[in-house]
């Protein structure tokens, strides 16, 4: 009874943290750029003594779908959509580079330009500082970052810095952090793709299908329920065995 009690338990388990990444992915339907977590449940022989006749579940995260979502177009000046492929580089909370391509991007009093999470936005010289004050700033197609500056001629544009882009294309898979934002396996940075492109008063949208994310839920909470039967049918069992030895 005992192991039939922790194999039910072991997968209901995984079906509950199976649950968790879906009502995650679906929490995030809206927002932008972001990347659905994939999850997966394989089996896990139990290693000891005796015979190797159980198996456990165990419940994986394997990675992200990195799949591009729509574009939304929204007019701002400091929207902008990445290209296929394509990561913008920010400043984590430990100084580190990491990557994403939520593009919804806001400056300082200061100049400085960050993401909608407040992450400093990484530019070919380090982090984006615009002069202010400015009267006019547009991101071009390749990533430069144009300002004209309050008092300037309706005519003059200046390029600041290029941001920079990314490409993951021909790399390993970039692994996602618990932050959300995308990092190197290897941790090794990567270098700027001089052909990568973005598209200016544009956000992408969240690449999550909530119908796929809702049917997976319902799968896991009906596994979830037979499991629970398994373990009352382990309870009693133990019982008509607990009454069996007292008849005896």
């Amino acid at each position: 009874m005992d192991k039939l009690l922790y194999v039910a338990a072991s997968g209901a388990k995984q079906n509950m943290l199976g649950i968790a990444v879906k009502a995650n992915n679906l929490a995030n339907a809206k927002t932008t750029a972001f990347k659905a977590d994939l999850e997966q449940a394989r089996s896990m022989q139990a290693f000891g003594e005796g015979l190797p006749t159980r198996v456990f579940a165990m419940e994986e995260r394997p990675g992200s779908r990195l799949s591009a979502g729509a574009l939304s177009m929204t007019g701002r000046e400091l929207d902008i959509a990445v290209g296929e492929n394509g990561w913008l580089a920010v400043q984590d909370a430990n100084g580190d580079e990491a990557y994403t391509r939520s593009g919804n991007l806001r400056m300082s009093e200061t100049g400085q330009l960050f993401t909608a999470n407040g992450l400093p936005v990484i530019g070919e010289a380090g982090p984006v500082i615009l002069p202010v004050p400015i009267e006019k700033v547009q991101i071009a197609k390749d990533g430069m970052i144009q300002v004209r500056p309050q008092g300037a001629p309706a005519n003059f544009i200046e390029d600041i810095d290029r941001l920079k882009l990314v490409s993951a294309y021909g790399v390993q898979p970039l692994e996602k952090g618990l932050d959300g934002l995308f990092r190197n396996k290897d941790g090794a940075e990567l270098d700027t793709d001089p052909n990568m492109t973005v598209t200016s008063g544009a956000l992408e949208m969240s690449n999550v299908n909530p119908v796929d994310e809702m049917v997976g839920m319902i799968s896991h909470q009906r596994q979830f329920e037979l499991q629970v039967k398994m373990m009352k049918t382990a309870e009693k069992i133990d019982e008509s065995q607990s009454s069996l030895m007292r008849i005896y």
